[in-house]
């Protein structure tokens, strides 16, 4: 008897200790329907996690505006970078089985792969990609406007990015840093990183809707639609956007009850359902920051949010005294953010059609502070502040670009002189070209129209349903530069910040030239002496100079060719007044005219 009543008394005293965590769900509803409603988001879906039990996981609002259809706990949306967890988790379990160090140079893997100078090529380690100090910019315009769905190809871009800080110094977002962790993998496994996710993570984790590109989403039913919020103040459905090789860093589509799972590996030391998903010495790891991020308090009216810090693939910071892991997502459309308490046993996931949305920090803040138990602010009146101080800077930054406009000014050449392929090989190509008496730039995923702005700078508006869309002007302009003979030779373009403007060469546009005409443009030229060979193999013109190599010469028009190789230099045929031919080289140190002999 004595026995049974100290048994009791414990368990009392133990349920007394470690009270069960009741949800407050009507006062949770009513914070986050207001939210909803000061947002402007179509819909999102929150789940959140205790211990290892999903204690509540709802929709909110709608996950298609069209058709009226109502956004739950399983309507799945693009995660974005959230993504970048289970790459990086990936390696934690290569760590365990394969025998990787965190500290390893990434080349040790992928021995292909080379940097832009000699420090990041013998010095620069996984880790330092992982919390993302390496010094490199993002130059996320290299795989957003030119994708590709060949990681090999992708990755061979990364020697063209020149850092801008020294290592370890600074620490700046990077998403090829993630590229490279992903095929890191795919080198150790021998398989695809995408067969790794399903394999490692949505088959045990019960993932089972979970998905990796944008036709498995469009496959499955209970689909968000994306959608921009136009000036913050109008919902406009925007296309999936397929990441393609940059996967690693962000293609994840999944629900908050599947991510919720997910969460639960985080808060179990690693395993889910009994099972060891994720090994514990990486769980216990990964909580660990690597490098701060800015400054200590990153917003003087948050301040007990401070210690902002960066680990694997995880924010870490100090939440009102709480220890907080978390990360947000944005791509095309869609915004979330995931998050772990990882002392107070409590994670919380939030998911919105909504691009470049305040709801998911907002949301993950109130369910915390509820949570928690946590006197806090006003979340909705916290994002109210924010969306009007953001609006008015979106109207102060068009008047600042508009006063800096020269006007009753002309480009330098005639519209047609500008069309051509313009190359980076740390980007890829994109070609300009002229359609009624307008300048329109074609990338793989996007077609500007280029609207005059002033001498050589035009200023690109983006293509949608074949319509210019004035009112989504792109934060680049188009820098036109001439090379010493006057011609058009290439464009600056401002895509990464943190850097000077990158140059794209031109090439200009092959003029098809009817054979017949190239065959009376062969035969030798004389110039002071100097006979000068032109010559014909197929439909390609040929040019020989003594002493030097063989020049191929690319036709811009039926008379003009650009010399392979050498900016700067043209060839121009055009008989004389006793209608002879001449070889016209127009070069930058002057013109030089040969006559035709034979």
């Amino acid at each position: 008897m004595n026995k049974i009543y100290i048994t009791t008394l414990f368990l009392l005293l133990v349920t007394s200790l470690y009270p069960q965590q009741n949800v407050p769900e009507k006062a949770l509803d009513k914070k986050l329907n207001d939210l909803l409603k000061a947002s402007g988001a179509p819909g999102f879906a929150i789940a959140i996690v205790k211990g290892d039990q999903t204690v509540y996981s709802k929709g909110f609002g709608y996950r298609n505006l069209e058709r009226n259809e109502k956004a739950d706990e399983n309507t799945l949306f693009a995660i974005g970078s959230n993504t970048k967890a289970f790459t990086t988790a990936l390696l934690g379990i290569m760590e365990e089985e394969e025998g990787l160090k965190f500290e390893d140079s990434p080349k040790k893997y992928i021995p292909e792969l080379e940097f832009f100078n000699d420090e990041l090529n013998t010095e620069l380690s996984i880790k330092d990609l992982v919390a993302h100090r390496s010094g490199l910019p993002r130059h996320d315009l290299s795989w957003y406007l030119f994708p590709t769905e060949d990681k090999d190809s992708l990755l061979t871009r990364v020697q063209y990015q020149e850092p801008f800080a020294p290592m370890r110094t600074q620490w700046y977002y990077n998403n090829f840093g993630y590229l490279i962790q992903g095929m890191i993998t795919e080198k150790l496994t021998g398989i695809t990183w995408e067969e790794n996710i399903r394999a490692r993570f949505f088959e045990p984790l019960k993932m089972t809707r979970s998905n990796l590109t944008i036709t498995e989403l469009k496959a499955e039913d209970n689909i968000a639609t994306g959608y921009e919020w136009k000036d913050l103040e109008s919902s406009e459905e925007m296309d999936y956007y397929n990441i393609a090789a940059i996967s690693p860093a962000g293609s994840i589509n999944s629900s908050v009850s599947e991510m919720a799972n997910w969460l639960k590996v985080w808060l179990n030391n690693g395993k889910f359902e009994n099972k060891q998903v994720l090994p514990e010495a990486y769980v216990m790891k990964a909580k660990n920051p690597l490098m701060l991020v800015g400054p200590g308090i990153a917003d003087s009216k948050l301040p007990d949010q401070h210690l902002n810090s960066y680990g694997y693939a995880w924010f870490v910071s100090s939440y009102k005294g709480h220890y907080r892991m978390e990360h947000g997502g944005n791509i095309d459309g869609f915004s979330a953010n995931a998050c772990i308490f990882p002392e107070d046993d409590l994670a919380i996931v939030v998911l919105t059609n909504q691009n470049g949305s305040f709801v998911p920090p907002m949301a993950r803040n109130i369910a915390a502070d509820a949570m928690l138990e946590l006197s806090g602010e006003n979340w909705v009146n916290y994002m109210t502040e924010k969306l009007s101080e953001a609006k008015k800077a979106m109207k102060d930054s068009r008047k600042s670009a508009e006063s800096g406009r020269i006007p009753n000014t002309s480009p330098s050449h005639a519209l047609p002189e500008y069309t051509g392929t313009y190359s980076h090989p740390g980007y890829g190509k994109f070609i300009i070209e002229l359609k009624n008496d307008s300048l329109f730039a074609s990338f793989p995923v996007e077609k500007m129209y280029l609207d005059h702005w002033h001498y050589d700078v035009f200023k690109p508006y983006v293509m949608k349903n074949t319509k210019v869309d004035t009112t989504d002007a792109l934060d680049i302009m188009f820098n036109f530069r001439s090379n010493a003979i006057g011609d058009i030779e290439g464009v600056s373009l401002k895509l990464e910040p943190m850097l000077d403007a990158l140059e794209f060469e031109r090439s200009p546009s092959e003029a098809k030239v009817d054979e017949s005409l190239l065959e009376t443009y062969t035969g030798n030229y004389t110039l002071a002496g100097t006979v000068i060979k032109i010559s014909k193999k197929g439909k390609t013109l040929f040019l020989d100079v003594p002493g030097q190599p063989q020049y191929t010469l690319i036709p811009n028009a039926s008379n003009e060719f650009s010399i392979k190789g050498l900016s700067g230099y043209k060839a121009k045929f055009e008989p004389n007044d006793e209608n002879v031919m001449q070889l016209i080289m127009i070069q930058p140190n002057g013109t030089f005219t040969a006559i035709k002999t034979e």
